[in-house]
């Protein structure tokens, strides 16, 4: 498969379809631990600041190319980037892969039990697959040993499938990583702010709007205390047009 760099990080392009057919003959034969994780302008910022956040990425065994800004930055750059497969997206597809294939799944994090809610609500539409969700931490950058411990200890008695991940990135990326041996034999996601559009907290915004690329305007719009970590996408633009010039 054709790797292409943007700031530094490989990107590979692949549908959503080979995407999902990875997954699934992992699910099949899993040995060792399964990272995805999400990429779009944002953490890709984070990672020119952050080697260590740039060594997950890098080993993560699938980046999907979530925000359509890395897709225009590629065709800028004249590098195939793929097809836009985003996180929410993705996990709704995982979710009835696991209805199909009655996997267990395991949703960790989220706001106010909002992870044993959405379970319970995937369990109600989907009763032929498992669903266990729990709050997990508390404070993900300072984490108890105790709350990581009853976490572990929920996984290796559930033994999940598909574990996914709402601390937020880069913070839950970094967790997992620290974490890949207790992950063992499971597909890891962090998926950030996806609970709360899957849960209706947030209701994603039209068509339209997803299609365009536009909705980290409308969850702005939405919640406007985000605005300080939307500055990096400027930080973006100009980083790749600095990457531009550097090939001409």
């Amino acid at each position: 498969m054709k790797e292409s760099k943007i700031l530094g990080i490989n990107i590979a392009p692949q549908s959503k379809s080979s995407i999902l057919e990875k997954i699934l003959l992992y699910i099949r034969k899993p040995t060792g631990f399964y990272h995805i994780i999400s990429l779009n302008p944002e953490n890709l910022v984070v990672a020119t600041e952050d080697d260590s956040f740039k060594r997950v990425i890098e080993t993560a065994q699938i980046k999907i190319v979530d925000g359509v800004g890395i897709v225009l930055a590629g065709r800028w750059l004249g590098i195939e980037a793929g097809e836009r497969v985003t996180g929410v997206g993705l996990m709704e597809d995982l979710l009835k892969m696991a209805s199909d294939r009655r996997l267990r799944v395991l949703m960790i994090g989220g706001k106010e039990n909002l992870a044993l809610r959405l379970a319970q609500c995937y369990s109600d539409r989907f009763p032929e697959a498992m669903f266990k969700g729990i709050q997990g931490i508390e404070d993900v950058k300072k984490p108890e040993v105790d709350e990581e411990d009853k976490v572990f200890a929920i996984v290796a008695a559930y033994k999940p499938h598909l574990v996914f991940v709402a601390f937020g990135s880069p913070m839950q990326e970094l967790w997992i990583e620290r974490h890949k041996n207790e992950f063992a034999n499971c597909v890891v996601m962090g998926v950030g702010g996806a609970f709360d559009y899957l849960s209706s907290n947030i209701n994603r915004p039209p068509i339209l709007i997803q299609k365009l690329g536009l909705e980290w305007l409308s969850r702005l719009l939405k919640q406007p205390w985000r605005w300080r970590r939307q500055l990096r996408l400027f930080k973006f633009i100009r980083l790749v047009l600095q990457e531009k010039w550097k090939r001409k």
